[in-house]
């Protein structure tokens, strides 16, 4: 009963994180989760309400074909990349997936808290959307996380704001299903943790659509900021796991 009341809670309140930025279910379930579980299961229990929600954020405009005809170097390496990088999950020592997992959380707070201003130049993406996508593809195969570096760097190509929650919710759409690809692949993903995963999806859209009501009535630049500081804690503890 434990296991299911955490599973509601966590995926609960990771849609709300998501209603409220507009990305972070994944980060949060997988930080939360991974407090309390191997991180190749945590991965597994998030398969189904990641792709839903984030399938829904990808089809909430009109760019997606435009998006797909730009960003398919990076995505096409992120499926190389996750597919690859997800044995690292599965065979890894668990609390040394917990500390890739928690120094994935740590980068991605650090950086989003500090904020650089990047901008990217149309002509360096030939060569830098595959690398980012490869390099983002083995960190969301060793870690389950999917932010880092790709989401700095989508935030660089001076996409306008719809476009860029619709390539927010392509990329991280896209790692979820080649995560799952290489967690059957290496026979970490379970008939048994898809029904769970798929139960998950009610709390995740909840938590969505309360997310997206506070949104009007809170400050979102405060939440974000509880929010990484959530994310950089979560972060400590798991990395500092193996060293205890």
């Amino acid at each position: 009963m434990f296991f299911y009341g955490l599973l509601t809670a966590t995926f609960l309140f990771a849609g709300l994180v998501k209603g409220v930025t507009g990305m972070g279910l994944p980060t949060v379930a997988m930080g939360l989760l991974g407090m309390v579980m191997p991180p190749a299961m945590a991965a597994s229990l998030l398969v189904v309400p990641s792709l839903v929600t984030n399938v829904w954020q990808l089809f909430s405009g009109s760019a997606v074909a435009a998006l797909v005809q730009r960003l398919w170097p990076m995505l096409a390496a992120m499926v190389i990349g996750t597919v690859g990088g997800s044995a690292l999950l599965v065979q890894v020592d668990p609390r040394w997936s917990g500390f890739a997992l928690g120094s994935a959380l740590i980068a991605y707070a650090v950086y989003a808290l500090l904020a650089p201003a990047l901008t990217i130049q149309r002509a360096l993406e030939t060569w830098l959307s595959p690398l980012v996508g490869l390099v983002t593809g083995m960190v969301t195969g060793a870690t389950g996380v999917f932010v880092m570096p790709a989401v700095p760097y989508l935030g660089a190509l001076g996409l306008h704001k719809d476009e860029l929650v619709q390539a927010l919710g392509l990329s991280f759409s896209i790692s979820t299903l080649a995560l799952a690809a290489g967690l059957l692949a290496n026979d970490a993903l379970r008939l048994n943790q898809l029904g769970l995963s798929s139960l998950s999806v009610i709390p995740a859209l909840l938590g969505m659509g309360l997310g997206a009501s506070l949104r009007a009535r809170i400050s979102p630049q405060r939440f974000r900021l509880c929010f990484l500081l959530l994310l950089l804690v979560l972060g400590l503890e798991l990395a500092s796991r193996p060293f205890i």
